[in-house]
């Protein structure tokens, strides 16, 4: 009798509910008669699919948690957690690599750099050496201050500035120096006949 009673209880409640939450619990109830018409031992094991699937959608509808019959509610909640753990430590592992720069280090290659504008990171990475810092030039050169430098000219600009001599050097002509004539005699020319004529 406390078996019918819910069943039309339940049928009640499911006239005013979502369609989407109606799906869920379907998808749970058959997820449970998966689960139970696999050929296991007395105790019921889940896989992580299994795990994965309710922990899925509890989050998709709490609700359908009403639906589970061969696990409770708390579990699957903690399934949820531990999967929403495991996302985020993998989400924040060390990345493989080169290891990270220690920040006072940064700040000392950023205050040389600023106190010796004529350095570049050949002599930072010297002097960083001498102190017993192992750091590479190219990391020197990545934090290294970056020094505002006044914007290059462009051709506009070039072109406005050495006008006279730009037009000088491209109108000024050298005419090539005329070869002189060959000293050697006529007769050694492959074309002697037409030279020797009377």
């Amino acid at each position: 009798m406390k078996d019918v009673c819910s069943l039309i209880w339940f049928a009640l409640i499911g006239l005013f509910r979502s369609r989407a939450l109606l799906q869920a619990e379907i998808l749970t109830l058959r997820h449970q008669l998966n689960v139970l018409r696999r050929k296991s031992p007395q105790r019921l094991t889940f896989t992580s699919i299994d795990r994965l699937v309710f922990a899925g959608l509890y989050r998709v509808a709490p609700g359908a948690l009403d639906a589970l019959k061969i696990v409770r509610p708390e579990t699957v909640i903690r399934w949820h957690r531990a999967g929403f753990r495991a996302y985020w430590r993998w989400k924040s592992r060390p990345r493989i690599g080169r290891p990270k720069t220690p920040l006072e280090i940064r700040q000392l290659i950023r205050e040389i750099s600023l106190a010796n504008p004529l350095w570049g990171a050949p002599r930072i990475h010297g002097e960083l050496l001498k102190l017993g810092i192992d750091v590479g030039q190219t990391t020197v050169a990545k934090y290294m201050a970056r020094r505002r430098r006044p914007p290059s000219q462009g051709w506009k600009t070039f072109l406005h500035n050495h006008a006279d001599g730009v037009a000088s050097m491209d109108l000024f002509v050298v005419p090539p120096a005329p070869r002189p004539m060959s000293s050697r005699p006529a007769s050694s020319c492959g074309n002697s006949m037409f030279l020797s004529q009377p």
